[in-house]
């Protein structure tokens, strides 16, 4: 075998490989692609039997380890090889090797870790949705995000140490030019540090309904950037907020209310003035009888005003749903109910009307 290799070596004009050494890489060669073919069939029979398991942490670092390995395996073994040829022929710039694999294993490291974090995230949604969980999305998204930039920025710093750059200079050239550069993207940075305080404070998640009285913005949080955050408005719009201007504005969030107020006046006739008090104390009743209305939260049902045109009572009470549908099913059923309290006690609901006067006439 040594011999016919040495002997292809010379017939591509390669004589200066044909050498005893050069078993020695096609060996090495080998070992390294037998070590790869096993390592993935290893690594498939390890994933089907993590995917029995209830672990989320399990099937990501195997599905993240997969072409990271591949490459450090390729790398490592390539390396060897040059350093086997090393000490036969006398290669340029062999020097180049070490420093070489060490920067392309940190980075497949950082890219293994990388591909982790994003298959955790996927599989934590995945696995909870299954389980009809509730999953806080912003935070998963935050987490993520950063997790990767801090993996990038270690992987940075290790490389340019590795290839002899002073990373005290590094950092401290960055100091100063950060300065530099806050000036220059200070716009940038407000929107940054908006999207930082709303991962801290959580005023809002994806998927919340939000809505500010001191802009026209109302709709279903889509995504939460470090730049803009996207709102979906109910004509299906996008809206693109800087993350900066939630520093400055007040946000309501109806999507965390715990229930739906109905709030109503209603009029009957003067002539009906006398019916007033019994159909108060019915509809009252019925509010506190109705299965859909708290009765353990504000409950008022009173006679309020002498209208233009009517005697005015108010309903003021909520609902146990707040679930925009539902609510108005819930509303309507109430309200008629109500007309059917008023025209059982013989009365019934005003509008506006307006009674002429007229004055007999004077005899002169």
């Amino acid at each position: 075998m040594e011999y016919q290799l040495n002997r292809l070596a010379e017939a591509l004009g390669l004589g200066f490989l044909a050498g005893p050494w050069l078993w020695q890489v096609a060996t090495v060669v080998v070992a390294v692609l037998a070590i790869n073919v096993g390592a993935y069939y290893l690594l498939r029979h390890i994933e089907k039997v993590a995917a029995r398991t209830a672990a989320v942490w399990d099937d990501a670092l195997i599905r993240a380890s997969r072409r990271p390995l591949t490459l450090i395996l390729w790398v490592v073994g390539a390396a060897y090889a040059l350093a086997i040829v090393n000490r036969h022929v006398s290669l340029p710039y062999f020097d180049l090797v070490a420093p070489a694999r060490l920067v392309v294993v940190i980075a497949a490291l950082a890219w293994f870790l990388i591909r982790l974090i994003n298959y955790m995230v996927e599989n934590i949604v995945t696995n909870r949705l299954r389980l009809a969980d509730s999953v806080d999305r912003t935070t998963l998204d935050a987490m993520s995000k950063l997790g990767r930039v801090s993996v990038v920025i270690i992987a940075s710093l290790l490389i340019l140490q590795n290839l002899g750059v002073s990373v005290t200079g590094v950092l401290a050239f960055g100091g100063i030019g950060g300065i530099a550069v806050g000036f220059a993207a200070k716009d940038i940075l407000a929107n940054f540090f908006g999207g930082l305080t709303i991962y801290l404070d959580r005023p809002f998640v994806v998927g919340e309904w939000i809505r500010s009285p001191d802009k026209n913005i109302e709709g279903t949080v889509e995504y939460i950037g470090w730049r803009h955050t996207r709102v979906r408005a109910f004509n299906r719009n996008p809206i693109y907020v800087p993350n900066a201007l939630f520093t400055n504005i007040v946000v309501e969030n109806p999507s965390r209310m715990t229930h739906r107020r109905i709030k109503e006046t209603i009029g009957i006739r003067y002539q009906d003035v006398g019916k007033m008090a019994a159909i108060v104390a019915d509809v009252k009743a019925m509010l506190r009888a109705h299965p859909d209305i708290d009765a353990n939260t504000t409950l008022i049902v009173n006679f309020n005003t002498f209208g233009e045109s009517s005697l005015d009572f108010f309903i003021y009470t909520f609902t146990r749903t707040i679930d925009w549908t539902t609510y108005h099913g819930i509303k309507q059923d109430v309200l008629l109910k109500v007309a059917d309290i008023i025209a059982g006690h013989g009365a019934e609901i005003a509008f506006p009307t307006r009674t002429l006067h007229v004055e007999p006439a004077t005899e002169h």
